[in-house]
């Protein structure tokens, strides 16, 4: 079934604002390679431009990354899917000349929202230090020019040389630190833009679906080739990171690990408090 019924209008079609890394191939696999595509308008960005875009209403459903969620108003969740982890990420690094508890001045991707919170969250709460941050594009070489460590989120995290530096896996440092999983982002949609939607429109399912497909082992097979020369990486280590280190799937122990971080992130001031959690309904199937 299309997610939209083909005679409606134009104007209905949904914007959506996607991240161009590579870790949201697999949740874009129907809306690139099927018939999605064609229901929605898709731009991709960065996490925080995405989140941007939501907020000013230039998007209507936006892959935004978890903090972002705290600043803006009347937005629904698309329950089940997320880019989470539970085990080490590889692709959001703190990358140090010195050992982390000797860290002073931070330089933080630009580019994202969520893992500057982290990072800011275990220096105040797990290493219990106090540096200071600056927002620099993500170079690693001027980063560590002006700070003693940079943190670098997405594709150009995985490309780091870690034999050259020391580098924390902040998703491994959560994670042995709270037992928990750690959300970094999920797909969300403005209120507004769903009321009055034809019934025939089921987002929820559509963007599991197309999670669910983009993770068939021959389509795994088939970004890793397409990827791993962009990045520099083998087809295995593509294939390895999207299927062993990111989690797909907004679980209760995701959400568990997802509200911890809101509680740590609003005590240190990383963050705004959070609203509570706010879902979109699954379609009910018609009756018959």
């Amino acid at each position: 079934m299309a997610l939209l019924e083909s005679n409606l209008p134009a104007v209905t079609r949904l914007r959506i604002s996607a991240i161009s890394y590579l870790n949201t191939a697999p949740l874009m696999w129907d809306f690139e390679h099927g018939e999605a595509g064609r229901d929605f308008e898709i731009d991709y960005t960065v996490p925080s431009r995405c989140a941007a875009a939501l907020a000013a209403g230039a998007a209507d459903i936006g892959i935004i990354p978890a903090a972002a969620y705290t600043s803006i108003p009347e937005l629904l969740i698309l329950p089940g899917v997320a880019i989470a982890s539970r085990r080490p990420v590889r692709s959001i690094l703190l990358v140090s000349k010195v050992p982390v508890q000797r860290v002073r001045r931070v330089a933080l991707d630009s580019s994202s929202m969520t893992s500057v919170a982290l990072t800011k969250v275990l220096f105040a709460k797990r290493w219990q230090t106090q540096p200071s941050f600056i927002s620099m594009e993500p170079r690693l070489d001027s980063m560590l020019a002006q700070c003693d460590a940079g943190l670098l989120i997405g594709d150009p995290a995985l490309q780091v040389d870690r034999s050259q530096y020391l580098t924390y896996d902040l998703a491994e440092q959560w994670i042995g630190w709270t037992g928990k999983p750690f959300v970094f982002a999920f797909w969300a949609v403005r209120q507004i833009a769903v009321e009055g939607l034809s019934s025939a429109l089921d987002l929820a399912l559509g963007f599991q679906q197309s999670r669910d497909h983009g993770l068939i082992g021959e389509n795994v097979h088939q970004i890793a080739r397409e990827w791993g020369p962009r990045l520099g990486l083998s087809e295995t280590q593509v294939s390895e990171y999207l299927t062993a280190n990111i989690h797909y799937y907004l679980g209760p122990d995701c959400l568990e690990g997802l509200q911890l971080f809101y509680t740590l992130a609003d005590a240190c001031g990383a963050l705004p408090a959070a609203p509570p959690l706010h879902f979109l309904e699954v379609a009910k199937p018609a009756a018959t």
